[in-house]
């Protein structure tokens, strides 16, 4: 099975929904896990109260809205597990949403999901994150080597143009709602790096991607790991992590054939 890992709320519902939508549509297993084992649902920000006249490009799009709402209708996602109960060993792979608001530091900063992550990480399952979920991937640390399971590994995430670009159009009402952490993830996820080089921001304009046109979005693969900037990158990164999800198995048969 395929483990989503989310917060206890707060969570982007367009990288959560459309990756979903691509594994389940694929026949895939695909369960939740979330602190408590308690249903998590996304900013409702970005799902209901809006951003005043920014409400058109910051809000979730209309065919992304649909898929989260299939997923919040899956029994799967109305019966999640908790982060302590998942066990590595029964995993065919991990994917990581993120988000802005606060709820999203109950997943980030859980140790149980820090451990989590770096032991599926370091088992070479597919692993799949995306905005402030490569935080959770920065802060993984290699039982072997102290480093975070990025040390060495190629990645992108929310850029720093795009988080302070949202943060500065929307602070004079919304506070620091785009600014989950003081220090920007890109930042921090480039201390985490081996080499400051392998943070891949992609175009500086970024263009949303559709299902239609999964082009459009950014995405760096490195090995079993796929990661992409914001929800305008996810049509991409379904595809792209579909794609090392069968790879494995194909993989996985061939060995056993």
């Amino acid at each position: 099975m395929i483990v989503f890992l989310l917060p206890a709320s707060g969570y982007d519902p367009t990288e959560a929904a459309v990756p979903w939508a691509a594994l389940r549509d694929a026949g895939l297993d695909v369960r939740f896990a979330t602190p408590d084992g308690r249903v998590a649902l996304a900013d409702r920000r970005l799902t209901d109260t809006g951003f005043s006249w920014l409400s058109p490009w910051l809000m979730t799009r209309r065919a992304e809205l649909a898929a989260y709402g299939r997923l919040t209708e899956d029994p799967r996602f109305r019966a999640p597990l908790s982060y302590a109960e998942v066990e590595p060993a029964h995993l065919t792979g991990l994917f990581v949403p993120g988000g802005h608001a606060p709820g999203m530091r109950t997943l980030l900063e859980d140790a149980t999901a820090q451990r989590l992550f770096a032991q599926v990480f370091t088992a070479g399952l597919p692993v799949g994150a995306v905005c402030h979920g490569v935080l959770l991937a920065a802060r993984a640390k290699d039982p072997g080597t102290g480093l975070s399971v990025l040390h060495g590994r190629r990645t992108t995430a929310l850029t720093a143009l795009l988080e302070l670009t949202a943060w500065n159009l929307t602070r004079m009402w919304l506070g620091r709602y785009y600014r989950t952490y003081r220090t920007t993830v890109q930042a921090e996820v480039t201390a985490a790096l081996a080499d400051p080089a392998h943070f891949l921001a992609g175009p500086p304009l970024p263009v949303r991607d559709t299902a239609a046109r999964p082009g459009r979005g950014f995405t760096v693969r490195d090995g079993h790991y796929v990661s992409a900037r914001w929800p305008g990158d996810c049509h991409r990164l379904a595809a792209d992590y579909l794609d090392l999800v069968r790879s494995r198995h194909a993989d996985g048969a061939a060995r056993e054939a």
